[in-house]
């Protein structure tokens, strides 16, 4: 692993077995990515950037134990997105590469009304482009959808978590339901 991704690993999972909130881990980590994400994708091993023509590429450079953090790095071909989903935790993005389109989606009734509906209504979009950072922290989740639209380049992102991210609930916007997927990744460590 590149000593500049190793050191900013270890700084974030010290930040995440310290016991901060989740607004304050993203505070102290955005201006740490940042810096990061200046490298581009040098960084990078050839392992970290495998792409995958038939879904976006998560490739895991670190993996925390349940209560650390997992850090990796995706690659997005034009046209991949995710589903709808949520992380259940707060999270820091870095762009190495290309402009990353993120669609965020609200929570009709704040779930309050029944465990079984999650009826969702469309939010903002944000565009994120090479050298920039975002974040979030979830109230109670941060349900969005991810990619890059087929009329531009490819993408090359880091994506920290604040827990293991072996699994995300996933939305059926039509259905008004969520479920809990495990989530696959390559082994890039």
């Amino acid at each position: 692993m590149d000593q500049k991704l190793k050191a900013f690993v270890t700084t974030c999972d010290d930040l995440a077995s310290s016991g901060c909130d989740a607004s304050s881990c993203v505070s102290q980590i955005t201006p740490l990515m940042l810096d990061l994400v200046k490298a581009g994708t040098q960084l990078l091993s050839s392992v970290q950037m495998q792409e995958d023509p038939k879904t976006y590429a998560r490739n895991a450079i670190h993996l925390g134990d349940a209560d650390g953090t997992s850090l990796f790095a995706l690659i997005w071909l034009p046209g991949q997105w995710t589903p709808i989903h949520d992380h259940g935790t707060w999270g820091v993005v870095g762009i190495l590469e290309g402009v990353l389109e993120e669609r965020s989606f609200l929570p009709v009734n704040n779930f309050k009304e029944s465990n079984e509906k999650y009826e969702l209504q469309t939010g903002g979009i944000v565009l994120l482009n090479s050298g920039s950072v975002g974040t979030f922290v979830p109230n109670p989740d941060h349900i969005h959808v991810t990619g890059v639209p087929q009329d531009r380049k490819k993408v090359v992102s880091l994506h920290l978590y604040g827990r293991r991210m072996n699994n995300f609930h996933f939305y059926d916007f039509d259905n008004s339901t969520r479920q809990l997927i495990d989530v696959s990744h390559f082994e890039s460590r």
